[in-house]
């Protein structure tokens, strides 16, 4: 009995190690799952099969079409005819009923197309549609890299906030701590304890949020990596922590986004579809192959026991000679549509332009903001040290120690959130520079 209680509790042990226990992931890690098991990477790759099987179907409308065919007929009323007066010495009209009571007919046919250039011209569509594909699964990727990113920064930033918030937290507490036994000795006045209490209890509820908000940080992350939501992860390499590195952009090119090469390729299939549409005036040659048996007679049984063999081979020619314009109207359709694409496209180069342009702009915002709230983080610091000197030797009130200790907390927070800025800059310029899978491979 004592052995199955030891054994219970050890057995509750693992599955609460198991339960609490912590997948350690670097930033390049979190991608690289993300690739993996976002449902996204599954779905591109399914769309890049579906190319691939598209191509083959259009491959075997050129390839030989064999086909096999039964018929059974039960002639309920048999067609008459009519030899006129004369024919074969009749002397009158004479009315004749042609064919048997049940007709068998089993056949095989072999087709295959000589010449269909709408046909040929539509094979041509079968290597920019795979590229089309293999490029939106390329599209997938990137937006995995730049969500993961995203999302592995605001964890971080959200947990050094929670760290701040407690060590401010600490540091109120003994101050109230002080305040408390000044206000007994009656050294101060209860407003100034109060105050301080209120300045506790603001940074409690900061701090409630702020873990409310890391706990959302995560899921987020999760959601984007296709991670369960109820696994646990640590994050290994905090950027903050990091020696800073100020970030370079390149020279902007829209021919190496990929949804500029999407666009290029889908009006490439477009002028495909436009040539197969107007191939469709030419003449189409086919040849073809026929074999089978035929069975007559009144009665079904002993008609299958006398079977009659045929065969044919042949050339068929189709030309088309006027349909009422519809293939003109679906011609000036597909010209229509590729004139949009190019139009769209010269839309959207000027806003991949913006995009880039804007995201400089934030850069060099965020850089500037950095560079001043690093500064001022140290100034501040200076400026709270001395003023909690000054506050123990009593040369001050406490309301200028709780304003330097305010100052204090707001620039470090602001230090913060500039980082956070900064890095979310940086993930832009590679984003529309169309160079996030170059910044995934430079990770460590």
């Amino acid at each position: 009995m004592k052995t199955e209680r030891i054994l219970s509790v050890l057995s509750l042990l693992m599955v609460s190690t198991s339960l609490f226990a912590q997948t350690k992931l670097s930033l390049r890690a979190c991608i690289d799952y993300g690739l993996k098991n976002n449902g996204n990477v599954r779905i591109a790759q399914i769309k890049e099969g579906i190319a691939a099987q598209q191509s083959r179907e259009a491959l075997s409308s050129y390839l030989p079409q064999v086909n096999a065919n039964g018929m059974l007929d039960d002639n309920l009323k048999l067609q008459s005819t009519v030899i006129p007066a004369g024919f074969l010495g009749s002397t009158e009209d004479r009315r004749i009923t042609l064919g048997t009571k049940y007709s068998s007919n089993i056949s095989a046919q072999a087709d295959q197309v000589i010449f269909d250039q709408a046909l040929l011209t539509g094979l041509k569509a079968n290597k920019p549609n795979i590229a089309n594909a293999a490029l939106n699964a390329q599209k997938v990727k990137e937006n995995i890299i730049y969500n993961v990113s995203n999302s592995y920064y605001q964890v971080f930033v959200t947990t050094q906030q929670i760290a701040l918030l407690k060590d401010n937290l600490d540091k109120t507490q003994r101050i109230l701590g002080t305040l408390q036994l000044q206000l007994e000795n009656g050294v101060i006045k209860k407003v100034d304890y109060d105050r301080t209490k209120v300045s506790l209890n603001n940074i409690k509820s900061q701090l409630t949020l702020a873990e409310s908000n890391l706990t959302l940080a995560q899921n987020q992350l999760k959601f984007q990596m296709g991670m369960p939501l109820s696994d646990q992860i640590e994050l290994t390499d905090n950027p903050l922590n990091k020696p800073f590195q100020i970030y370079e952009p390149g020279r902007f090119d829209a021919s190496v986004l990929s949804d500029y090469k999407i666009q290029k390729t889908n009006m490439v299939l477009q002028g495909i579809e436009k040539d197969r549409i107007k191939a469709g005036y030419l003449p189409k040659v086919s040849v073809y192959g026929r074999y089978g048996f035929q069975a007559l007679g009144n009665n079904l049984g002993s008609s299958w026991g006398n079977w009659f063999g045929y065969g044919a081979v042949g050339l068929k020619l189709s030309i088309p000679i006027f349909d009422s314009f519809k293939r003109d109207a679906q011609w000036k359709q597909a010209d229509l549509n590729l004139m949009t694409l190019n139009e769209q496209l010269k839309l959207n180069v000027q806003n991949y332009e913006l995009q880039n342009n804007n995201a400089t702009t934030q850069l060099q915002k965020a850089r500037v903001n950095l560079s001043n709230d690093e500064s001022n983080v140290s100034l501040a610091r200076e400026v709270y040290e001395v003023t909690t000197l000054q506050y123990r030797e009593g040369t001050i009130p406490l309301s200028d120690l709780l304003n330097a200790e305010l100052s204090y907390k707001e620039a470090q927070s602001n230090y913060i959130n500039s980082m956070l800025s900064y890095y979310q800059a940086q993930l832009g310029i590679e984003q529309s520079q169309g160079s996030l899978t170059a910044f995934y491979s430079e990770l460590p």
